[in-house]
């Protein structure tokens, strides 16, 4: 689904979106996940190089991994996270918005910026839940249903040791054969970020009964439970409002 269909679908007036919700909510929990539902979960190994934990209590991370709601909703869930911004990163600031972006022509993906506490979790760990849980890395420019470059999967590394363990990762994981495809995730230089528009922020925490959250990202979230236990926090951290 590209990003005006989407943005169409969440803009539906109200009534008829509830008028069908039950019905789509009910088969979303029979066969829809099975038949549209988000890529099932990877197990990999940890990275072989990460961080070494200091004394800081605050870093940053940008990942691109299809469309934000769900990349969002993932983090939000991981402990030692403090922080997740759904927003725009690869283009320019005057591009920035949701329709432009949405044309596949800005050179932006959709993507978020997750602030962390080293001293909890690594940016390691954080790469693995990305690979693992929060996106397919071996689907070129689209994710499930929304096709388009602003979708594909990306690294923003803010530092040189950011760079180099998601390099080293990449390469770990691929002699691992972890995947059935070879991986496409590019690393792509950080020219900033910028956030999106409020009704996108935490939208899977708030619409949690809409359609496509049901179908490509509750069960990422699911997945994120089930395979990272000693990480996941049943309450999210979420955007302050106006903020």
């Amino acid at each position: 689904m590209n990003a005006i269909a989407k943005l169409q679908r969440r803009t539906r007036p109200t009534t008829l979106r509830l008028a069908g919700l039950a019905l789509l909510t009910a088969l979303a929990a029979t066969w829809l996940p099975s038949a549209l539902s988000a890529e099932a979960a990877v197990k990999i190994p940890a990275p072989n190089l990460d961080e070494k934990p200091g004394s800081s209590h605050s870093a940053t991370a940008v990942f691109a991994g299809g469309c934000f709601w769900g990349v969002q909703g993932v983090f939000e869930h991981v402990g030692g996270v403090t922080r997740v911004t759904s927003g725009y990163t690869g283009g320019a600031a005057s591009t920035a918005q949701y329709e432009k972006v949405g044309t596949g022509q800005t050179g932006h993906a959709e993507s978020v910026e997750i602030r962390y506490d080293p001293t909890q979790i690594s940016y390691g760990k954080l790469l693995q839940i990305y690979f693992s849980v929060a996106h397919n890395p071996t689907q070129l420019n689209y994710q499930g249903p929304d096709h388009g470059t602003q979708y594909r999967s990306a690294i923003f590394p803010l530092t040189p040791a950011q760079r180099s363990i998601a390099e080293a990762y990449i390469t770990q994981l691929g002699a691992a054969k972890s995947y059935r495809a070879p991986i496409v995730t590019r690393i792509e230089q950080y020219k900033g970020f910028y956030p999106a528009e409020s009704y996108h922020q935490d939208f899977l925490v708030e619409n949690p009964t809409h359609p496509y959250i049901i179908i490509n990202d509750l069960p990422k979230i699911g997945n994120l439970k089930a395979m990272f236990p000693e990480v996941f926090r049943n309450d999210p951290v979420l955007v302050p409002k106006g903020g």
